[in-house]
């Protein structure tokens, strides 16, 4: 059995979907990618010879390589392109013993050409996949909202009972969060890198001479077949990318620890409000067997917290990114972005379960919320009521608030409100008028616009649950 590194204390992305497009693997197999792609645009532009790229594209199977070999051998020259591609020209030479394809393998290229390039196309096929597992977390987010639009639950502010709120526009908050970052993780460009060994393109250029193709032409059509963005220059060292790329991932995993943090403490057992879907044997204690641990949010919760120190390490590098290749920050992005990637894909599966399978209990919010009964009402009361009473009513009424505070927690809503109606003269506000001012529901802002306008916004990702033939398990109502 191999020693490698399955993933053992990073149990959020110890995923095989997971390893299958971040892991070891997976880089081999976009770098070879890159290498058969580039081999087939020279091949298309007529500077290798006829069926050149095919015999690259059969040696370039990634299922044939060492990867523990490869990696060991790359502290040689200090990047894993460089025994790779000694492997792959090996291969070449096996399948094609009269070395007619061997001049296209790596032509005019540098190792930081490719391994840029490759990762790249390991960030786009990643971000593939999590944006399905994002849009199955939205549109569950979605649903959540629309069903509980009118659910009550307490707003809170600095730990505190703030305002009477509804759990369907809490649901929204946190879809706009989801939506918006996945949104901007969409739009990025991936762009191909193409400078040859310096950044000049002297290779290419010479490569090129008597033919119509030139190095852009070529680097345009090296993007084209790796689906990537076709920069205006090489961007060896401006890491904007990279940058751009790693604060996309981190503004994402932020959106899914929001949630989680959110989740952990409406799941505590004092407040019970939410509850993590139920599956044998997870959420149990090594050492308790009643527990039922929300370890969907632990995980999730767990790829937040690393995720900006992450991002922190890809600007940090990009900003010492000294000469024309540096001595060691480029080699520093490498482990960050791809853990970023790994991450992100891993929390957002995760992200998706919970929220698909999500127990919501609104008998537990309505409890909640009369935990503090009337008193939410303060602020609106206020503004109905301070008019009334002169110009002392704010003072006033703050008295009422501050005397009511001084009583037991049980007692407070019932002194509240009856201190309330001392104050305020019953020809000034009727009893129904004093009861209906007291009623959470009245006091809602424009919450339910606040929601429409959320879901309105992001229609991609508020769609049908029917995501690649998955469809939305839905919420649990209990």
């Amino acid at each position: 059995m191999s020693d490698g590194d399955f993933g053992l204390l990073s149990p959020v992305s110890a995923s095989p979907a997971v390893a299958a497009l971040t892991g070891d693997r997976a880089v081999i197999a976009a770098i070879l990618d890159v290498e058969a792609a580039w081999a087939a645009v020279l091949e298309e532009a007529g500077l290798v010879p006829a069926g050149s790229a095919a015999v690259v594209a059969e040696a370039a199977d990634a299922g044939s390589y060492d990867v523990a070999s490869i990696a060991e051998r790359a502290q040689g020259g200090g990047n894993p392109v460089i025994p790779l591609l000694g492997d792959l020209r090996a291969r070449v030479k096996d399948l094609d013993p009269e070395g007619i394809a061997g001049k296209s393998v790596h032509t005019s290229l540098t190792s930081q050409d490719v391994l840029d390039s490759a990762l790249m196309v390991l960030a786009s096929r990643t971000i593939s996949a999590l944006l399905v597992d994002v849009k199955g977390t939205t549109t569950a987010l979605a649903t959540l909202a629309e069903q509980h639009a009118d659910t009550l639950c307490v707003g809170r502010s600095l730990t505190q009972h703030a305002l009477p709120y509804t759990f369907g526009l809490k649901a929204a908050q946190w879809f706009h969060g989801v939506a918006a970052a996945a949104a901007r993780l969409e739009s990025l460009e991936l762009p191909v890198q193409f400078g040859g060994a310096g950044g000049t393109l002297a290779s290419g250029t010479k490569l090129t001479l008597g033919s119509e193709a030139t190095p852009f032409s070529l680097a345009d059509a090296l993007a084209s077949t790796l689906g990537l963005a076709s920069p205006a220059a090489p961007w060896h060292t401006n890491r904007l990318a990279v940058t751009a790329l790693g604060d996309g991932l981190a503004a994402l995993i932020d959106s899914f620890g929001k949630i989680a943090a959110d989740l952990l403490f409406l799941s505590r057992p004092e407040v019970g409000e939410l509850g993590e879907p139920l599956a044998t044997g997870r959420g149990v204690s090594s050492a308790m067997p009643q527990k039922q641990n929300p370890v969907l949010s632990v995980l999730i919760r767990s790829a937040a917290l690393q995720a900006p120190g992450l991002a922190s390490q890809l600007h940090l590098a990009a900003a010492t990114f000294n000469d024309e290749r540096p001595d060691g920050a480029w080699h520093s992005e490498w482990p960050a972005l791809r853990q970023l990637l790994a991450l992100a894909l891993g929390a957002a599966s995760q992200l998706r379960e919970l929220t698909e399978g999500l127990r919501v209990f609104p008998e537990a919010m309505r409890r909640n919320l009369e935990i503090s009964g009337p008193l939410l009402l303060s602020e609106g009361v206020a503004a109905a009521v301070a008019p009334l009473l002169g110009e002392d009513g704010k003072q006033k009424l703050q008295g009422v608030v501050d005397e009511t505070l001084k009583a037991p927690a049980a007692e407070q809503s019932r002194i509240y409100t009856k201190l309330l109606r001392e104050t305020v003269p019953a020809d000034k506000l009727s009893d129904a008028e004093l009861h209906a001012l007291l009623d959470p529901a009245s006091y809602l802002g424009e919450g339910a616009e606040i929601a429409r306008r959320i879901l309105a916004a992001y229609p991609g990702f508020a769609a049908s649950a029917e995501i690649n033939g998955t469809s939305s398990k839905g919420a649990t109502r209990a």
